[in-house]
């Protein structure tokens, strides 16, 4: 068993059935409360989670290791568990699930409750979480607001007290954006370290499922669970040997201030500058670094010919002219058609020169920090334009995957509004528990009190 699950062992005494039933029940109760939030799909019928509470207490008490024991949480609907329908947000595709995806089973193995499938953009395309036929995901900060997506339920049931923490995935940038605008922790793996069998693909070279949570410890945890090759998932990879950690006096990218880019809301650079601060107060030497190869790489994930892959996979799997797509989700998998094989081959050689100026930048620094997103934005305006204001939020994260980078979306500050602004931590490929590790002490997370019972004690209503 590994460190973090020894501290869960050593921290989370057993509890007794009725301590877990009476947890699982205030979750219940929270989601029939919160309804107008629109961060569920499915929710499982309440006796079959409580029935599920009694078997494994009774399992604990005799002595199995169970380090997630009766800890709910909710799982993205493009991601199968069993028993339950996996509909992408799309109602004519659901299917009920045969099996769980691999990251859900080990999750189950530890001890944890899936409590239902949680809201996203239609088929993970968009960054919004307001493109659902299940209505729009506000932000459990403000109801005025998108939740940032796809991933848009999972974080909301998060931050809203729901779950204690929850499954996404993050193509280019939907396990992070939600984070930002919500408040919590959000990890984005190296793309291939934790298995993907079991998710509707998106961009599969590129697709991986992430985490939200409530502290950097539960997410290093949570992902010590779930990584590790899969063999039956084309997409897996070796892990490399780990990583060298984040020295106490170290070196940060970030972002020069004529880089930076808040689409008009100036307060949000601010933000970014005050937790530039933070980290040299923490032992950091900054470094301005050329945000150019970057934004580049990001252009290419929907302005360039890995559209085409969405198109690719969303169509072998659905009628995309004739079911019941959102016309913003049409619109977006049509837009493939405009490139060729040439054009695909021609980014793939442009982006491989885009990935080795990003490697010889982290010889440089231990680590990058940049925005989570840009900045929020009110639900009515994305409504009114939004593939043009869906772009803005992932100025930022579109580049991260196709740069071969892992990543840990960090709570910041508020906005006067009262909305929550992240920041996000960058490191190359296979450098995910160093990375977190760093993240703990910026964040100054000890690991107290995993998953405890007063998870349901965070709410922002």
């Amino acid at each position: 068993m590994s460190q973090a699950a020894a501290l869960t062992r050593r921290r989370r005494p057993l509890r007794t059935s009725a301590e877990l039933s009476s947890a699982i029940a205030t979750a219940y109760e929270r989601i029939e409360r919160d309804q107008h939030r629109n961060c569920w799909i499915y929710v499982r019928p309440m006796e079959e989670a409580l029935a599920e509470v009694e078997a494994l207490a009774r399992r604990g008490a005799q002595g199995e290791l169970l380090p997630l024991l009766g800890v709910p949480f909710g799982v993205k609907d493009n991601i199968d568990v069993e028993g339950m329908p996996t509909s992408a947000a799309c109602p004519s595709f659901t299917y009920v699930a045969e099996r769980s995806a691999r990251c859900v089973e080990r999750l189950a193995a530890a001890g944890a409750i899936c409590l239902g499938k949680t809201n996203l953009d239609q088929f993970a395309t968009g960054l919004s979480g307001a493109r659902s036929p299940h209505g729009a995901c506000p932000s459990a900060a403000d109801d005025r607001y998108v939740s940032g997506g796809s991933s848009s339920g999972s974080a909301v049931a998060v931050a809203a007290g729901h779950v204690a923490f929850s499954l996404g995935t993050d193509t280019g940038g939907s396990g992070r954006v939600p984070a930002g605008f919500n408040g919590i922790i959000g990890i984005k793996p190296t793309v291939g370290l934790v298995s993907s069998r079991g998710l509707v693909p998106n961009c599969p070279t590129l697709d991986c499922p992430s985490i939200f949570c409530n502290s950097v410890t539960e997410g290093k945890l949570l992902l010590e669970l779930i990584e590790g090759f899969d063999e039956e998932d084309p997409y897996s990879r070796e892990a490399r040997g780990p990583s060298s950690a984040v020295p106490n006096e170290f070196r940060f990218g970030r972002i020069s201030a004529r880089q930076l880019n808040s689409f008009g809301l100036p307060e949000c650079d601010a933000l970014y500058e005050q937790a530039c601060e933070g980290l040299v107060g923490l032992g950091g030497e900054a470094l301005e670094i050329d945000f150019t190869p970057f934004a580049e790489a990001g252009e290419m994930l929907f302005s360039g010919p890995w559209i085409a892959e969405r198109y690719a996979a969303v169509s072998k799997l659905f009628d995309i002219d004739h079911g019941d797509l959102l016309e913003v989700t049409r619109k977006v998998l049509h837009s493939a058609a405009q490139f060729s094989a040439a054009d695909a081959f021609a980014a793939q050689h442009r982006l491989l020169k885009l990935r080795r100026q990003v490697q010889l930048l982290f010889k440089r620094i231990d680590v990058l920090v940049v925005p989570t997103a840009p900045r929020p934005f009110i639900i009515a305006e994305m409504l009114k334009d939004p593939i043009a204001l869906n772009t803005r939020l992932g100025h930022y994260s579109y580049s991260v995957n196709l740069l071969d980078l892992c990543a840990v979306a960090l709570p910041n500050a508020t906005l006067t509004s009262g909305m929550p602004m992240g920041v996000t931590l960058l490191a190359p490929a296979w450098h995910d528990h160093a990375l977190l590790d760093f993240a703990s002490r910026w964040q100054r997370d000890d690991g107290g009190a995993l998953f405890g019972l007063n998870v349901y004690s965070r709410t922002f209503s």
